[in-house]
């Protein structure tokens, strides 16, 4: 059969499990059983390869940074961070907005995940900002869609993925999405200031210079510890004393006594809960990795990363018009399976792509890292505004025009990183990577 028909087909499989809801890794193996038997591509060498490519140290700092992150979300180190950002702008005008956007940065700078931001500050900010005057869907959209923050704002799973499957620096990639980050968290506060204003918001009672600094030493000590933290990893990782896996061990060994005996937010019991559950999400994410990586390689032993670029090329040569196309592939990729999913089953894949249009390889992983982001605010897949809303109690049909407001907002981010490299290139080059 011919290699571009049969990976359409395998394609096709794959898209009609995962609309019936199957489970992704089992999605993946259906696909990789046609190929077996239409393609006569050999399962066991593929598992083979598969499994020594997986055994990789540089994807043990997921499992580890998953376990810190869900470690955090239990300490009490959201709590704190939300208190100590709160001095800065909880008075201002859709100021508790702010303190949202914010807190998700500063918790994706530790977990590396977009569900930690939600997960650790929904139960808390929703109903505060909700019983200040903000619209239930408008607080929950706020929340959810600043939780991508997580995924931009370093140490990130998805660019730990990328630049393992591509053989680009994690570090490098680690930095092209900083800015991108910064970008939305702007953006994002300036929409949420914008609706402020048209809000019959309840402000609390203003602090005098004396008052403020007074919480601003209180709340910053007992912060400090959770600052401490994405400041202990970035440093290492970016002043080369640590390994990102290293900088992950790290993390979780900073964040049990942190959560046990200064935050007191874990117990036994709780610690214990945490571990189980962490170990089931890794189990299920090692497990779709290597059925998406097994099912990757089966194209680029079809050779279909040369069909694509000679395809291209076919219909146009002009490299705007190609990012293009790659921007509206990543978007259509993004709401079928997750960010990790979509980077081991594309990257290789449109790599070639990328080197014959001149695309730099970290700029390249900043598209991605931002294209892919917004996948999981957009159904079907739309993992995280499924969670969001189910942390803030509102239906699909409330929380989508809200959301949509800051989707409008972040594909401006999403423009300017794909085609005005020093958005993304910027820190990568003054760091030296």
């Amino acid at each position: 059969m011919d290699p571009i028909v049969l990976s359409l087909l395998s394609l096709g499989i794959l898209i009609a499990l995962l609309s019936l809801g199957v489970p992704i890794a089992l999605c993946f193996g259906g696909a990789l059983c046609f190929m077996s038997v239409a393609g006569d591509v050999s399962m066991k060498g593929m598992l083979m390869w598969g499994v020594q490519q997986i055994l990789s140290p540089t994807l043990l700092c997921i499992p580890l940074f998953i376990y810190a992150g869900s470690l955090m979300s239990d300490s009490g180190i959201a709590k704190y961070l939300l208190e100590f950002v709160d001095v800065f702008v909880g008075r201002v005008r859709g100021g508790l907005g702010m303190v949202a956007t914010i807190s998700c940065a500063l918790i994706g700078a530790i977990s590396g995940s977009a569900f930690s931001g939600v997960a650790a500050t929904g139960n808390m900010l929703i109903p505060e900002m909700v019983n200040r005057g903000y619209p239930r869907p408008f607080a929950t959209a706020l929340v959810t869609a600043s939780s991508i923050l997580g995924v931009l704002i370093p140490p990130s799973t998805p660019m730990i993925i990328f630049g393992w499957v591509t053989g680009t620096s994690v570090l490098a990639c680690f930095l092209a999405t900083v800015v991108p980050g910064l970008i939305t968290t702007i953006i994002f506060c300036c929409i949420n200031r914008f609706y402020a204003s048209r809000f019959p918001l309840i402000m609390p009672p203003p602090m005098d210079k004396r008052e403020k600094r007074r919480q601003f030493i209180t709340r910053g000590w007992k912060a400090l510890p959770a600052i401490a933290m994405p400041i202990i990893i970035l440093g290492g990782i970016y002043t080369g004393v640590m390994t990102p896996t290293e900088a992950a061990a790290v993390a979780v060994a900073y964040s049990i006594p942190v959560g046990f005996f200064i935050y007191r937010g874990l117990t036994l019991k709780s610690w214990y809960r945490v571990s189980i559950g962490s170990a089931v999400s890794v189990g299920t994410i090692m497990i779709m990795i290597l059925c998406s990586m097994m099912l990757s390689q089966t194209y680029v032993m079809l050779q279909i990363p040369q069909v694509i670029v000679e395809t291209v090329f076919n219909i146009t040569d002009n490299r705007y018009l190609i990012l293009i196309l790659l921007n509206f592939l990543l978007l259509f990729v993004g709401m079928i399976v997750n960010d990790t999913t979509g980077i081991i089953l594309c990257a290789p894949l449109l790599l070639p792509l990328a080197t014959a249009i001149g695309l730099d390889p970290v700029h390249y992983a900043a598209i991605f890292g931002v294209n892919l982001a917004i996948g999981s605010l957009t159904p079907p897949y739309a993992s995280l505004l499924y969670l969001g809303m189910r942390i803030g109690k509102v239906e699909f049909s409330e929380i989508l025009p809200p959301v949509m407001i800051f989707l409008a907002g972040y594909s401006l981010v999403m423009l300017l990183t794909t085609y005005w490299s020093p958005v993304a290139l910027f820190l990568p080059r003054l760091l030296g990577y």
